[in-house]
């Protein structure tokens, strides 16, 4: 079992016990456009983070760079407004579904994921 977070959190019980967390008490947060299912970016919440996303409509993410919370959109106006969340079958990772307003990633792209498509072999049934 991963170590539990070492700070403080008001998440409910009962959602904290389906969570499988890193060894720094983490969980991945997938964060998906909710009307287009456009994925958007992929962020990191420990159990305090979950519990500002769920109870304000905004998504918190736990930053492992600086050690803090950050809030979307606090300083570059790009805010997630949540619109639901789910965790996946391993309690490894969560879907967050959101209405983006402006770009999700910190480059200015729309999404995190368009600056460096991989080239794929193959790709289809033979």
């Amino acid at each position: 079992m991963a170590a539990v977070s070492l700070r403080a959190s008001s998440l409910d019980p009962a959602v904290a016990a389906l969570l499988k967390r890193d060894d720094q008490g983490l969980v991945a947060a997938i964060v998906q456009q909710h009307d287009t299912g456009e994925v958007l970016m992929l962020g990191w919440m420990d159990d305090e983070a979950l519990a500002r996303t769920l109870t304000t409509g905004r998504v918190t993410f736990w930053s492992r760079s600086r050690g803090e919370y950050w809030r979307k959109g606090d300083t570059s106006g790009h805010v997630q407004h949540v619109r639901s969340v789910a965790v996946d079958c391993d309690g490894d990772a969560l879907l967050v579904r959101v209405d983006q307003v402006g770009a999700a990633c910190h480059t200015g792209d729309r999404t995190c994921f368009d600056a460096r498509p991989l080239a794929v072999v193959g790709g289809h049934d033979e």
